[in-house]
């Protein structure tokens, strides 16, 4: 497994613990489809909570939520309703989030964007 693919399994699972820890359910993670990957699907209370999770190592190329284009968060969009598609999953409410994981010496710091795009 190269550094890339490692740091981003880190950042994953460090978001999986965090929305754990809020009384999170985890429905799937690393969804994929031929057009693309959804990292973490939850569920909040009546809603179904689509999360990305970009994780960095340094803010030298920027912050990692950054890295999400309008051309990633419409992908993402499709890539829910497939999920929910295939799923059959009724949910009142759908939101995309974004978890930011910055991999520092003192511990990951995270940032949670609810309601992102």
């Amino acid at each position: 497994m190269g550094f890339n693919n490692a740091l981003g399994r880190f950042g994953e699972d460090v978001a999986a613990a965090h929305l754990t820890e809020l009384g999170w359910a985890i429905l799937d993670r690393n969804w994929r489809r031929s057009f693309g990957e959804l990292d973490i699907v939850a569920r909040e209370d009546d809603t179904v909570v689509f999360v990305e999770v970009k994780t960095r190592s340094s803010v030298r190329f920027g912050l990692p939520s950054e890295a999400i284009t309008y051309e990633k968060a419409g992908r993402l969009r499709t890539l829910a309703l497939h999920w929910l598609g295939e799923r059959r999953v009724a949910a009142p409410l759908v939101r995309f989030d974004v978890v930011s994981v910055l991999r520092t010496e003192d511990g990951p710091q995270i940032d949670h964007l609810r309601g992102a795009f």
